[in-house]
């Protein structure tokens, strides 16, 4: 095989290496307090939650960039190795806590934000045959290798340098993008949640072992009428400052209110006892809650089961 055969394979592997780090960094950084939260469940917040989402996405946008760039340098390429080898330790215990029994299916790793909905054996299965090939071919027909051996001339090299400087600055950038991802209306792009997508499409957990539900068997009145739902933790105090007025609108209203909530089903029973709302309010499990926002509350409209309109806000979505 020759080396310009070599060298064109090693590129192919490192820009989709390169192209996977980057997705994943995207996803994350639309919610990365979804991802601190995945951080903190698996232990390893080594310097809190926060600030260590916001660092594993930068790395995964320099050394992404790097590699779709070409900049296949060692130092590059072995930390490359240390993050994937991190990667496949972190599903790989997943996988082995799903087949003890010790976790449930629906607790993934997170690689992929909430975007995408993967047991544990599918993300660890994925990971390693979607990392390690390209990771292996992406060590091929580098050009200090070929100039170390002879087989190219002195002078063909290109240095990394530029590279590494547009990677540090787009790693700075992604940094601060994750910062302020929260604030920015990208709600309707960072979760399952989004007009057109049918209620019945909502869904947690793959049904292979019975487990999958989805909202419209948990609140199957929202696929016929018109309907606009809440979800909320019952002890925000956005909501419970806006009981009268949710009170007066659920019973003027043309659309039935609800409220979903994650929240267990004391504090519901404690809620109904507190407040008397005149709306239903449905405790929904989290796992199925959670990839349908970054914050809450939030609210949206469904009519006849398909979401139409979407708020970030406990106020109706506009429209």
């Amino acid at each position: 095989m020759s080396e310009r055969t070599l060298h064109t394979i090693g590129t192919l592997g490192g820009v989709i290496l390169g192209a996977v780090f980057l997705l994943a960094a995207w996803t994350k950084a639309l919610d990365p307090a979804g991802f601190a939260e995945v951080i903190e469940r698996e232990g390893v917040a080594f310097l809190g939650p926060w600030a260590t989402a916001i660092g594993a996405i930068v790395i995964e946008v320099v050394l992404g960039l790097c590699l779709v760039l070409g900049a296949r340098t060692r130092p590059v390429l072995w930390a490359t190795v240390v993050l994937v080898a991190f990667f496949l330790f972190l599903n790989g215990r997943a996988y082995w806590k799903y087949s003890q029994g010790l976790i449930d299916e629906t607790a993934e790793c997170g690689c992929f934000g909430s975007l995408v909905e993967r047991t544990p054996t599918e993300a660890f299965w994925q990971d390693l045959f979607l990392l390690v090939p390209p990771l292996g071919l992406a060590f091929l027909g580098r050009r200090r290798d070929l100039l170390r051996k002879g087989k190219i001339r002195r002078g063909t090299e290109r240095p990394p340098v530029i590279r590494y400087a547009v990677a540090g600055l787009l790693g700075v950038a992604s940094a601060g993008f994750a910062w302020k991802a929260p604030e920015l209306p990208l709600d309707d792009l960072a979760t399952r949640l989004k007009p057109g997508v049918e209620v019945s499409d909502l869904c947690a957990g793959s049904g292979a072992d019975g487990s999958r539900v989805c909202l419209d068997v948990v609140v199957p009145e929202l696929q016929s009428g018109s309907h606009r739902v809440i979800l909320a933790e019952l002890a925000d105090e956005e909501l419970t400052e806006r009981v009268d007025q949710l009170n007066e609108e659920a019973l003027a209203g043309d659309r039935q209110l609800w409220l979903l909530t994650p929240s267990p089903g004391d504090e519901v029973q404690a809620f109904l006892w507190s407040w008397g709302p005149t709306f239903e309010v449905r405790e929904v499990p989290a796992e199925l809650l959670r990839p349908l926002y970054r914050r809450l509350p939030r609210s949206f409209v469904v009519d006849s089961g398909e979401v139409v309109r979407t708020a970030s806000t406990i106020d109706p979505p506009s429209g």
